[in-house]
């Protein structure tokens, strides 16, 4: 189990970013993890990952905690950052080099994913696009097999066939001893992937629930008439309204876009709504 307790953080002294926040992850399972630019993804996942350390509070894998930086509790974790530097060596060295601080490196995982993300294996990483070097990097972490995986704007920086080859290596990675987040502002890319949702707004987790729990109660829909019964949410259209309504009859799939947007506007009642299920 990964634990955040009492988190309080500020970049500058007498401005917290995060108070006080709370935050538990369980393996097997891959969060999404969504809030507007600024809200504080990044911090929190360099939070968890041990490159910045709460001011108040304490971050545990497994009972290691993070925020010592020893080094058996930064092995059981991979970030993935959105901006990054990659030294001009070959992929091959790059992984000679690096491999060995995480003891359960799967080499075969790794030339799987070069290959599924049509990467060669003797490249030199200083000649590459920004979008390979992306794929390079999340191929690396994929194969650590760190129990947590932390993945920020991953999308970012792919075409499209490259993000479709994304969601389809996630898919065969997923497992019951690890935890996958991923940060992200494009929610459509994440949409088939997740299985839980995360939203942070103003430095706090405002939205915490499970695809489960949300598919089972709140239904969502594009309406051209009369608003359904116990609407939460709304947005206005051309051709009508989409909806989020309390439902645990109707069936439907969920839009996160929306969901965020709606969270974003009023959580207090969409939370209400799942938690008085």
């Amino acid at each position: 189990m990964i634990q955040l307790s009492n988190i309080t953080f500020g970049y500058r002294k007498k401005v917290n970013l995060f108070d006080n926040l709370n935050l538990t992850l369980e393996f097997g399972k891959i969060y999404g993890l969504f809030g507007v630019n600024g809200a504080g993804k990044t911090t929190l996942l360099k939070q968890i990952s041990g490159l910045l350390k709460p001011s108040i509070g304490s971050i545990t894998i497994n009972n290691l905690h993070v925020g010592t930086r020893d080094a058996n509790a930064l092995a059981t974790v991979f970030l993935v950052p959105e901006e990054f530097d990659l030294p001009p060596i070959s992929t091959r060295r790059f992984v000679e080099l690096n491999a060995p601080f995480y003891k359960g490196f799967d080499h075969s995982l790794f030339e799987t994913s070069m290959v599924e993300f049509e990467l060669g294996l003797d490249e030199n990483l200083g000649t590459m696009s920004y979008g390979q070097k992306k794929k390079y990097l999340v191929s690396f972490g994929l194969a650590t097999k760190t129990p947590l995986l932390l993945l920020d704007e991953p999308t970012n920086g792919l075409d499209i066939p490259s993000k479709s080859q994304f969601r389809k290596i996630m898919a065969k990675i997923a497992s019951d001893d690890r935890c996958i987040v991923i940060s992200t502002h494009q929610v459509r890319d994440l949409s088939s992937m997740i299985d839980h949702a995360v939203m942070v707004d103003k430095g706090k987790i405002v939205f915490d629930h499970s695809y489960r729990a949300i598919s089972e109660n709140l239904t969502f829909k594009h309406v051209t008439g009369d608003m359904p019964d116990h609407t939460i949410y709304a947005e206005s259209h051309a051709s009508g309204h989409n909806v989020i309504y309390k439902s645990t009859k109707d069936e439907s799939e969920v839009d996160l876009e929306i969901l965020f947007n709606g969270v974003i506007k009023d959580a207090n009642s969409i939370n209400q709504a799942i938690k008085t299920a």
